[in-house]
This record gives structure tokens, sequence and C-alpha cells, in this order.
């Protein structure tokens, strides 16, 4: 699918059709091209072609405000974008650090659940076993958004497509849940969006714990069962362990 923004070609993306104006949005949105400036219209193109005509073009409109970008080189592929071409810094020049008081509000002890909470929602999986799944949800561990997709970048920019569109962005007060391994590139999407806090039931890279790091994004990886493993932040505060006493001789 071809995504354009205000009528210039973003990227072409192999994808999972369904969703696409979500698809769209989202990814501009976790790209950067659209500034500040908020979407005035989706839709596909209607240029009598035979791609447009299956629905493969989909363009995202600001009026022409959204600010001057370069377009993706090549074919962003179903399972991985960027994978960390783009420097940290570089991100950072875009993105504003997190409050990291947004992840402290989230219960550790509702994470293992959510595993089974987006799989529930995952028909496509259920059916095929092939696809990937994202999900964002709230403080309480409830589900709000699922979507899935071949490709699991894909599948994280529907769901954040659908909060841009609704106005639910930024996503300070919500977690996001992947799929797969958490990625440069997803990490840089929650960023992006304004999650407090990225779950997966992989690992993640060492750039995306160095990401998340710099983000003040709470990530955490292997969600399974009773159990999980936080890499961000770097230390989570203990309980003070008693100070040994010391019997005299």
């Amino acid at each position: 699918m071809s995504i354009h923004l205000d009528g210039q070609l973003v990227t072409t993306t192999m994808r999972t059709p369904g969703n696409d104006y979500e698809l769209a949005a989202g990814f501009c949105h976790t790209e950067g091209v659209l500034g500040a400036m908020p979407i005035i219209g989706v839709r596909y193109c209607a240029d009598g072609s035979a791609i447009s005509s299956e629905f493969n073009v989909v363009t995202v409109e600001t009026g022409g405000r959204a600010p001057a970008f370069t377009p993706r080189l090549g074919l962003t592929s179903s399972s991985c974008g960027l994978c960390g071409s783009d420097s940290i810094d570089t991100l950072a020049e875009r993105l504003q650090p997190l409050d990291p008081a947004h992840a402290e509000a989230f219960d550790i002890d509702t994470f293992p659940d959510l595993c089974q909470q987006v799989l529930a929602g995952q028909g496509l999986f259920t059916s095929t076993g092939a696809v990937h799944g994202a999900a964002a949800f709230d403080v309480d561990g409830n589900i709000l958004v699922t979507r899935e997709d071949v490709g699991r970048h894909n599948a994280v920019d529907k769901v954040i497509g659908r909060l841009l569109l609704d106005n639910q962005l930024p996503a300070s007060q919500l977690g996001l849940f992947v799929s797969g391994r958490s990625s440069f590139e997803m990490v840089q999407k929650a960023w992006a969006a304004g999650f407090g806090l990225l779950l997966s039931v992989s690992a993640p890279t060492s750039l995306a714990v160095q990401t998340a790091r710099r983000a003040n994004l709470m990530l955490a990886g292997f969600v399974r069962n009773d159990h999980l493993n936080v890499y961000s932040p770097e230390r989570i505060p203990a309980a003070p362990l008693p100070i040994p006493t010391r019997s005299k001789v």
C-alpha cells in the first residue's frame, strides 16, 4: 500500500488489508511528517488506476499545511522499517522526553494478563497463526484498541492511527503491547505517540533499550504468565534492605 501526505508519496509498505486509514495516519504521525498539523481527512486515491481501484493507495490530508519532508526511499517492508538507521540523537531532536510519572501509574502485576487478553481479540491470528498483534491498554489493564497485521510495525501504526483519529494522542495515560520483539523503531513509535509504557512478549534490542531510557519510556519484555523483565528504567526502586547488626564480642 502506498501512503501519501497531501498528494506526495511518503512510503510504500507491505501490509495486511484492513484499517488502512489508521495505518496511513499512524505511520505519518510516528514518522513525524505531520508536524503539529491536524489531519482533516483520509481517503483512498481515486485516480482510476488499477492499483487505486484495489484500495492500495491512501492519502492523508492536512490541507497542505504539513511541513516539507523527505519520502522513505524504497519499500518499507512488513517486518521492519528504519531498524535503527536514524540515531537516537536525531530522534530526540523532534521528540521530548516523556514524563516518567506516567509509567509509574501502571500496576506491574496486571501485565501478564495482557497477553491472553490481546490474543482473545486477535481473530486473524487465531485462524492463521501468521500475523502480529498490537494493543493499547489503560492503567487498569483494560484493552482499548487491538489491531493485527503481517507486519508488527504496521499493527502498531494501526493502533496509533486509531488513537490519533479519535483525538486520543498523546497517549500518556496508556500503555502499548506488541506481540513481537521491541526494536528501535517500535520504541520510536511508542515515544512519538506519547505512551508511557511499552510491553512485548519477546526481547528488546540493545538500541531499543537505549532509546527507551533516553525517552523515559518504561520498557518490559518476555511478558509471560507470572513474570517479565524490565529493561527501562535502568533501575526500579526497591524497598531498602535492613541494616545488619553486628553482635558485640
